[in-house]
């Protein structure tokens, strides 16, 4: 991307803002800056694109497209961590495709998701058919996308994702054992 199309899409993206969501929005993210780095780290390094992107530029990318993208009511923290996770697993699949579409479909290079989250995956875990397998998940059961999405991509907790969903952590549990169960099967085919 050459530094004239960051700077139109950076235009266009702060043009559709309106002033109350971007304060509340500019809170959000000054509020959780450092956790989101730290999730963003913990992503990049998981999948192996340190070397791509910065943790920074992955944070701000993620603002640029919360920011321009329909208005999100930040109702708490949890809520946007939830919503933050969604960006970030869009934002590292792109990565990762670009990186194979500059391959041009040669030696496909598997990364490894070093995460609690993925506790029962393979070691080396291929992002973009992760990716698959959530949408193909999200498909047949909505609720455990956005679950698997929290916990893998926005590295929350069990708690934290009860809370957000307000439920109980004994059905988060019991939830993510049966999505993890079904994105094994789905990666796996």
């Amino acid at each position: 991307m050459t530094a004239a199309t960051h700077d139109k899409e950076l235009a266009a993206a702060l043009g559709k803002i309106d002033e109350a969501a971007a304060s509340t929005l500019d809170q959000a993210f000054a509020a959780y800056y450092p956790e989101l780095k730290k999730i963003a780290h913990a992503r990049l390094r998981g999948s192996g694109l340190e070397a791509l992107m910065q943790t920074t530029a992955l944070v701000h990318d993620s603002y640029l497209r919360l920011a321009s993208g329909p208005g999100i009511a930040v109702g708490d923290r949890l809520q946007f961590f939830a919503y933050s996770s969604r960006v970030l697993r869009s934002i590292v699949v792109d990565l990762v495709r670009e990186q194979r579409a500059l391959r041009r479909g040669g030696d496909l290079e598997l990364v490894t998701l070093d995460t609690a989250a993925a506790e029962g995956m393979p070691e080396s875990v291929d992002i973009e058919a992760v990716n698959d397998a959530l949408d193909d998940l999200s498909r047949l059961e909505p609720a455990l996308a956005r679950l698997v999405e929290m916990r893998f991509f926005g590295g929350m907790s069990e708690d934290e994702i009860a809370e957000a969903l307000g439920v109980s952590k004994r059905t988060v549990s019991r939830e993510w054992n049966k999505a993890r169960a079904l994105l094994l099967t789905l990666v796996e085919d």
